[in-house]
């Protein structure tokens, strides 16, 4: 939690408020992946990687 607060505290000194969004896509991206794992999706996601 406390890199949470460290890394908000960063974007609010620095300005870097556009990274905000990136970071929530990158979360839910990582969420589709994990959640794909046992779909007939999950071989084409790891083509990716």
């Amino acid at each position: 939690m406390s890199f949470l607060k460290e890394f908000w505290r960063f974007l609010r000194v620095r300005k870097k408020f556009w990274l905000a969004p990136i970071l929530i896509i990158m979360v839910i991206l990582g969420g589709l992946i994990v959640l794909a794992q046992g779909s007939a999706v999950a071989p084409f996601i790891y083509t990716l990687f």
